[in-house]
């Protein structure tokens, strides 16, 4: 059992909020050895962290539990918003609650907001992950024995390769972690955040084992593969990786598709975000879901890319959203006025809006 030195800090609703590399998500992995109920969020920089930082304090000012451990590491708040987050604390704290705040980083830009308040601790000299650790050591009792063998040699993998020390002895492994986490885009964040968590979590479990191995790094590039397939794998039958990855996504889009429903006339679809390339999982999905007449997916850009399985005409489904077109079962259109959103619910919302308007 973990207890925190000279608090109860275990007992706190826990927020985490950190960053979308290596280094990020290694100290939530940590973390959630301490709180295995918690909140996780993960941000780029600017308007994901802007857009976070507004979702944290709707879900304080809406909890329940009045002790509350908001951290946040490997992110570089800008002065607008330390000042923006301090001021909130200071206030709920002032309504009744009991808010821990933490900040831990090392990109030096953060320096101003270091000197201005004591919750921002701020070490350049090493990455987040490696100071994260040395804090949670610190004031929780036990962390270490949470942590499996070789963690310890792995957290200077990672500390290596992110304030890139090409002469450490673990900085070659540093680097295939760094690619294993950038590239684990098979599971979309934007639709699938907890999902998508799971997983760069089990592929970071999973990489702790191979670091002693013998050319580890090369090991563990030819191993992550099958690693990924393992995780994705529904069944104990092996196939191509696009289809144990199709069957895996259409699996959760088919259990959430009442979240995920929009409706065209008569018809009803389901909308994803930023999936790419979804010829192969749309036409899983709606062999397996009889039920959904059209599938569509919205970029970034405002590109929607729409399928069906002869349910439904989608070229004049596109054609009559903004003029697109395409073939029966296959088309596209573009949208001007859509703008980047980080929460799926708004994109929804906006899309029905069109189809409502029709």
């Amino acid at each position: 059992m973990i207890s925190n030195k000279g608090t109860t800090m275990i007992k706190y609703n826990f927020i985490h909020l950190s960053h979308t590399d290596l280094d990020g998500y290694c100290c939530q992995y940590m973390t959630k050895k301490i709180y295995t109920n918690a909140i996780y969020l993960n941000a780029n920089y600017g308007f994901e962290v802007k857009e976070n930082i507004k979702y944290i304090f709707g879900l304080i000012k809406n909890s329940e539990k009045k002790d509350i451990f908001l951290l946040i590491t490997d992110i570089n708040l800008s002065i607008k918003e330390a000042i923006q987050i301090d001021d909130f604390v200071a206030k709920q704290n002032s309504l009744g609650f009991n808010i821990k705040l933490q900040l831990l980083d090392h990109h030096i830009s953060g320096l101003k907001c270091a000197n201005r308040f004591s919750w921002y601790k701020l070490d350049d000299t090493k990455s987040a992950s490696k100071i994260t650790y040395e804090y949670l050591k610190t004031n929780f009792e036990n962390f270490e024995k949470t942590c499996e063998n070789g963690f310890d040699d792995y957290i200077k993998a990672v500390n290596a390769v992110d304030i890139w020390l090409e002469k450490d002895i673990y900085f070659e492994y540093g680097k295939v972690l760094l690619t294993m986490i950038s590239k684990s885009f098979e599971i979309n964040s934007l639709m699938f955040d907890t999902n998508s968590r799971n997983y760069r979590f089990y592929l970071i479990e999973k990489s702790i084992k191979l670091i002693h191995e013998k050319d580890a790094n090369i090991k563990l590039d030819e191993t992550l593969y099958f690693l990924k397939k393992d995780f994705m794998r529904i069944g104990n039958t092996n196939d191509t990786f696009e289809n144990i990855r199709s069957q895996y996504i259409s699996k959760i889009l088919s259990d959430e598709k009442e979240k995920l429903m929009v409706k065209y006339l008569n018809y009803k679809g389901i909308l994803t975000y930023s999936m790419g390339n979804i010829s192969i999982l749309a036409n899983k999905f709606l062999k397996t879901n009889n039920d959904i007449d059209f599938f569509m997916d919205i970029n970034k850009k405002g590109r929607i890319s729409i399928r069906s399985n002869d349910k439904i005409d989608v070229s004049k489904l596109a054609f009559d959203i903004n003029e697109g077109g395409g073939h029966k079962n296959a088309a596209g259109v573009s949208l001007n006025d859509f703008r980047e959103d980080i929460f799926y619910t708004n994109i929804n919302n906006f899309i029905q809006q069109k189809l409502d308007n029709i």
